[in-house]
């Protein structure tokens, strides 16, 4: 064996030995942190944002700050799991977006309980049948997610973080040959998001063979119980029912986002880079709108959202879903919510929440 070679492989092991010794300290660590803790709150989005942030920071590469998040997200899971088990509930069945959110946030060292539903999500948590929830909330090609805005309207639960998820699309079925396929099943969002494409490439195809499915993974398990279907979903799905990749990054938008909510009991402390996210309503008179956002302008705070929603109370009322830069704790925001909650006819504080991560 070539000597230099060796001396680095003779190297590489002793890293890891010191790598192996330092994250077992680093549980230890996380475990007597357990011991010691109280309130039995094992997730701390705000503290794990900071060490995610610092990590970043510090890299000094060749690893890219993308895959410093993943390796520390990994190792604080697997630390968090010796506290306590963690359940998150999400969007099923196995190999649907919103749990590759879930695993993207948490970590693999959770137990993931699929639900037929957003509504299943929701009452997952709020019943304690899972500590948390992950729920998408709108897509950059589609816009707001309905049924979660409307849900977060009438729940108790808070914010306690965002996830945004790239999503690549995949056409998947038993077999490649496009001309046999004569139906294709798949969330409505996602034939939404690759319409172009399914225009351009299968044109004998139209909307009555397109067929809605809860999650783009059902669409995979519906899809391989039939040899003339298709689905419409990520490549993990294909992997696990089955299914064989026809096209991948079929979506019309290279750049096509998800950003998903995670939902848990607890209110999150700041972590410097935070943002709040509220409900609001106004008045039924000339100038309310402006009346609504002018404490936002006055004590300098940022809107990064601003979307409606039918109340669903009052015919021809609205509500008004608005996410703001910094956490409900910051002077400016507080003194901001006071005035807004003064000249609002319904104010509901969502949370404050770390910004996402990479």
């Amino acid at each position: 064996m070539n000597e230099e070679l060796k001396q680095l492989r003779d190297k590489i092991d002793g890293i890891d030995s010191e790598i192996l010794r330092l994250v077992n300290l680093r549980a230890e660590c996380a475990r007597q942190i357990g011991i010691i803790k109280k309130n039995g709150i094992i997730y701390r989005p705000e503290r794990e944002a900071q060490i995610l942030e610092r990590m970043q920071r510090e890299n000094p590469g060749p690893l890219d700050n993308m895959r410093i998040v993943q390796l520390f997200t990994e190792i604080m899971s697997i630390c968090r799991a010796l506290e306590k088990p963690m359940t998150i509930a999400c969007l099923g069945p196995q190999g649907t977006f919103s749990e590759e959110a879930a695993i993207k946030r948490f970590g693999a060292a959770i137990t993931t309980l699929p639900c037929d539903s957003i509504d299943e999500v929701f009452r997952s948590v709020e019943s304690g049948n899972a500590g948390y929830g992950v729920v998408p909330v709108e897509n950059s090609t589609e816009g707001a997610v309905g049924r979660t805005l409307d849900l977060l309207l009438q729940t108790s639960l808070t914010v306690c973080g965002e996830i945004q998820l790239p999503v690549h699309q995949s056409l998947m079925a038993r077999q490649t040959d496009l001309k046999q396929i004569n139906k294709i099943y798949s969330h409505p969002q996602s034939f939404a998001q690759c319409h172009h494409w399914l225009q351009a490439n299968l044109p004998a195809l139209s909307s009555k063979h397109y067929i809605h499915a809860g999650s783009n993974a059902d669409a995979a398990r519906l899809a391989a119980q039939d040899n003339n279907a298709a689905a419409i979903a990520g490549k993990r799905a294909a992997e696990l029912y089955g299914l064989t990749i026809c096209a991948e990054n079929i979506e019309d938008d290279s750049k096509n986002t998800t950003r998903f909510l995670v939902l848990g009991m607890q209110n999150v402390e700041p972590s410097g880079r935070d943002k709040t996210s509220l409900i609001m309503s106004a008045g039924n008179y000339a100038g309310a709108i402006h009346r609504l956002l002018t404490p936002f302008a006055t004590h300098g705070v940022s809107m990064t959202r601003l979307e409606s929603r039918p109340s669903r109370i009052n015919l021809w009322q609205y509500v008004f879903f608005v996410d703001i830069d910094g956490h409900r704790n910051d002077s400016n925001i507080a003194a901001a919510l006071k005035e807004l909650n003064e000249k609002a006819g319904f104010l509901k504080i969502l949370g404050s929440y770390p910004v996402t991560q990479v």
